[in-house]
């Protein structure tokens, strides 16, 4: 009894339910990391305070300025993205202090915490000229800090986080490239401290901004700075006079690299190395609405619960069997035996071999590619293995052929491995990383032979002028150029509600075409190509007109199809109920008194079991 008591009160599916939801959510490699297992990322926006930071270069927009709109644009992105990662502001240079160690000139200005609205309009304030002067007045200036406590209150904000971090991470905004440099004290504490985030897992990244004469990073930064295992110390980019290049050096460091699954290639039997495999591109949703409780607003949690159709009793999942119709028997399976049908391989890539680059058409993407990239974590060397690995198959213009297992309840894919080299623009920010895009390839099952109709011969003029106008319209495409208008929207309309806004900004629909544009590009082709293909009175903006039929062949209703109950027991028999279609099945069921709706499988259920019993 207590069994059924326990169960009864669970607050959620029993342990049974809770694996086969596991499951489902496993179903695609897409599946993101879950935050049970992986952690939150954390980041701390360690911003200088100083009186230089204040100063402006001319355009009237000051380093300062520039910091506090990119710090606010990630936490309003982060809202949208990942309102479970923390986030944090600290101040250093300042008159005032707030920190749990009562360092000086070192102000907390918000803990590790997730991103809201409140901290979003309090960072508001600190924009424009009247932020300056508000800023001014509330903490003040003071050139007498050190970078070393600043550090250590940063590492001390971490301390205090009780739930578990898998990235953390400090964004240094500052334009003084030495600022210790008549100290060499301080200088020697800050270069300590950095040596003790290095060892405590914690990333430290500089967001050089632009000052007169230029900024030397090796004056002072060079040994303060560590960048994450995946990131080159070599490459540091260009100090930032503009907001969209500032933003772009953010959005490079603080986006999430969390693996989907960390897995072995295999070359062979003996020798194998570790790779992370990522998703390059996800599929951005809206967030689904959470149901709350009218009178509280606290969210409402689901309880799922199983009864027999007959009697109405309560099951326990131990009550419950799988079962699949084959022909007209119902094969029973143990819960067991469907997790062992799904288990089919051992995961991992498994080299079979490799192919020139030009066998790989477009037609063979069936869906979008991932990408891998060593983990030296797990298996020492990987990274050396793999940059030889990738460095051959960029020289020789081959891809590598691979079965793949991304989970151990998914079935095998064959996979194309096709070599990336590094990018880097002119400020040096990484624009694509080197490794192997994941190409995943079809089966012979996934292949339709389509009839198409007869192709209508275009004349060599027709195509010539087509050519003209295609040449008119080409444009340099770049996926992160256009937004979902209607995801965009939709977030900016929360954004106003929760900031308090009079009205939400309207987002640009870049899908739009640019009607008059392409007019002037294209000048009198269109009319001349019209002319070309179709007849003299052709109008595309008037309405079709309707044939008239003769009177002699107007339509007829197709005639309903009836069925006996005598061929409907054959077919029953013979398992060959599939073959009628769904209004068949329908009607069979009004004839036999069973309901008449749903799916066709559940119309085949109702009628087998009703001519089992019958």
């Amino acid at each position: 009894m207590s069994e059924w008591v326990s169960y009864y009160r669970s607050e959620g599916p029993g342990p049974e339910e809770d694996e086969e939801e596991d499951d489902e959510r496993q179903e695609g490699t897409e599946a993101v990391a879950d935050y049970r297992f992986s952690g939150r990322d954390s980041l701390i926006f360690l911003v200088d305070a100083s009186k230089a930071m204040f100063e402006s270069d001319g355009d009237g927009v000051t380093p300062f300025d520039m910091t506090v709109q990119c710090i606010w644009n990630v936490y309003t992105s982060k809202i949208i993205s990942s309102d479970r990662d923390l986030l944090s502001v600290v101040f250093y240079g300042t008159e005032k202090n707030k920190n749990l160690a009562d360092f000086k000139h070192v102000y907390v200005l918000q803990e590790l915490d997730n991103p809201g609205a409140k901290r979003v309009l309090e960072l508001d304030q600190y924009r424009g000229d009247e932020g300056r002067v508000l800023f001014c007045e509330t903490f003040g200036h003071n050139a007498d800090y050190s970078l070393g406590e600043a550090l250590w209150a940063c590492s001390n904000l971490f301390s205090d986080v009780r739930v578990r971090l898998s990235h953390k991470r400090i964004m240094l905004f500052t334009n003084e490239d030495d600022p210790h440099a008549n100290d060499s004290a301080k200088a020697k504490l800050a270069r300590t401290r950095a040596g003790d985030l290095r060892d405590t897992g914690i990333i430290l990244d500089l967001m050089h901004l632009k000052k007169p004469g230029g900024f030397d990073i090796s004056l002072f930064y060079r040994d303060i700075i560590n960048t994450a295992e995946d990131e080159d110390l070599g490459i540091q980019p260009e100090e930032s006079g503009k907001l969209e290049h500032l933003m772009k050096k953010v959005r490079a460091k603080e986006t999430n690299k969390r693996a989907l699954v960390r897995l072995n290639l295999y070359l062979n039997k003996d020798l194998s190395l570790s790779v992370g495999v990522f998703n390059l591109i996800q599929k951005a949703y809206k967030p689904y609405p959470v149901k709350l409780y009218r009178e509280t607003n606290e969210p409402v949690k689901t309880k799922t619960r199983m009864f027999n159709g007959k009697t109405g009793s309560l099951l326990l999942p131990s009550d419950t069997k799988r079962a699949q119709t084959y022909g007209n028997r119902q094969i029973v399976m143990e819960k067991e035996e469907t997790e062992e049908l799904k288990r089919f391989d051992s995961l991992g890539l498994y080299l079979i071999g490799f192919k020139p680059l030009s066998m790989l058409k477009q037609h063979h993407h069936v869906k979008p590619s991932q990408f891998i990239y060593p983990e030296e974590s797990l298996v020492s060397g990987s990274t050396t293995l793999f940059n030889a690995l990738l460095m051959k198959c960029l020289e020789k213009q081959v891809m590598a052929l691979c079965r793949y297992t991304a989970r151990r309840n998914t079935p095998p894919r064959f996979v194309a491995l096709v070599p990336q080299e590094e990018e880097v623009d002119e400020q040096k920010v990484q624009t694509a990383p080197p490794g192997f895009h994941i190409i995943f390839l079809p089966y012979a099952d996934d292949k339709r032979n389509v009839d198409f109709t007869e192709k209508v011969p275009a004349s060599r003029e027709q195509v010539d002028k087509m050519k003209e106008i295609i040449q008119k319209l080409r444009f340099k495409y770049r996926a992160d150029s256009f937004e979902n208008p209607v995801l965009q929207q939709h977030f900016r309309n929360l954004e106003a509600l929760a900031l308090d806004m009079m009205e939400p900004e309207q987002a640009e629909d870049l899908t739009m075409p640019k009607a008059e544009e392409m007019n002037r590009r294209l000048g009198n082709l269109v009319e001349e190509f019209k002319q070309l293909v179709y007849p003299p009175d052709y109008n595309p903006d008037g309405k079709a007109v309707k044939r008239k039929q003769a009177s002699d062949s107007q339509t007829e209703k197709r005639p309903k199809v009836e069925v006996s109950k005598d061929e409907l027991r054959r077919h029953v028999q013979k398992g060959t109920l599939g073959k009628l279609t769904v209004p068949v099945l329908k009607d069979a069921c009004r004839l036999c008194g069973l309901k008449g709706g749903g799916k066709k499988q559940e119309l085949m259920d109702a009628l087998t079991e009703y001519f089992s019993e019958h």
